[in-house]
């Protein structure tokens, strides 16, 4: 069996501990790697775009706090522009997506910090943390929560921001990666995005109580084509809503229940969205319930 590869960090776990240490939280430190300085303890594309004399993770200063701050810029590198990507562990540079994070025992609230930013084009930035535990008896990554902020248009001044993490169980995590991101799937050549000060923070010790709202959540069939069909079982008179997420938190359609209580028959039409994985979220207030569906 093949399990990711983790940063190795040292985690303090005493119980007055609210938060989980992101490793270079704030930036600090850099190492440099033949013409460019990398952020410790992050993957970023530097290494691609060297040999077109360009870095799209710079360091910034002066930090907010401290000395200095990550600069995430998109670059025309030759005929395409490479997204400024930053990820807090390693990045594979070819798939574009993160190979591993670092350890994270804690069921952290909020991703929480600092961030100045300008997107130029159609597309959006994203600000993403994911928090992972690996499944002995599949060999595979859950996914316990994630917090997801997609950016567009600017914030021309250090602006302190909060993403709240959406639990989909109430698994106690082992991994959590931070995805850093200027520019969506088409990116524009200098997005940008500046970053400090980050934290993982508040505690959702307990996250059980955000699913005593209902007795009953199935969803049917699954995998589905046309409709998902789901029954529930309110304990008591609630305003709730279905939202169909992506698997980076994107919601792609959102179904407005009204007031229910008790058990109900609901679908949610699926026509026209693409095949593959997703979440079906029912919200009620703060409290939220997520089913893993497949839509073939």
């Amino acid at each position: 069996m093949k399990k990711i590869l983790f940063s190795i960090i040292a985690i303090s776990l005493m119980p007055v501990i609210a938060f989980a240490q992101i490793p270079n939280f704030s930036f600090e430190n850099w190492t440099t790697i033949g013409s460019s300085s990398i952020p410790d303890n992050w993957g970023t594309m530097n290494n691609t775009t060297a040999s077109f004399s360009v870095a799209t993770a710079t360091k910034g200063t002066p930090g907010n706090p401290g000395n200095f701050y990550l600069k995430l810029t998109s670059l025309t590198t030759g005929t395409t522009v490479t997204n400024g990507i930053a990820v807090s562990g390693v990045l594979d540079t070819v798939n574009i997506k993160a190979k591993s994070g670092f350890p994270c025992v804690l069921q952290p609230a909020s991703l929480t910090g600092s961030w100045q930013h300008m997107i130029y084009g159609t597309g959006q930035g994203s600000v993403r943390a994911i928090l992972t535990k690996w499944n002995t008896g599949l060999s595979k990554r859950d996914t316990v929560a994630m917090a997801f902020q997609l950016l567009s248009g600017m914030a021309m001044v250090w602006t302190n921001f909060t993403i709240n993490f959406v639990y989909f169980n109430t698994s106690i995590p082992d991994s959590c990666i931070i995805d850093l991101r200027p520019s969506g799937h088409s990116p524009t050549n200098n997005d940008y995005l500046w970053v400090d000060n980050l934290a993982l923070t508040g505690s959702v010790a307990g996250i059980q109580s955000q699913f005593s709202f209902l007795n009953c959540f199935v969803v049917f069939p699954n995998p589905s084509t046309d409709n998902v069909n789901m029954t529930l079982n309110l304990k008591s008179s609630q305003q709730v809503s279905l939202e169909l997420l992506d698997l980076t938190g994107k919601i792609i359609r959102t179904k407005d229940l009204g007031t229910i209580q008790g058990e109900t028959q609901q679908s949610m039409d699926v026509n026209g969205v693409a095949k593959g994985n997703y979440f079906l979220r029912i919200v009620s207030g703060k409290a939220a319930e997520v089913k893993k569906v497949v839509i073939q």
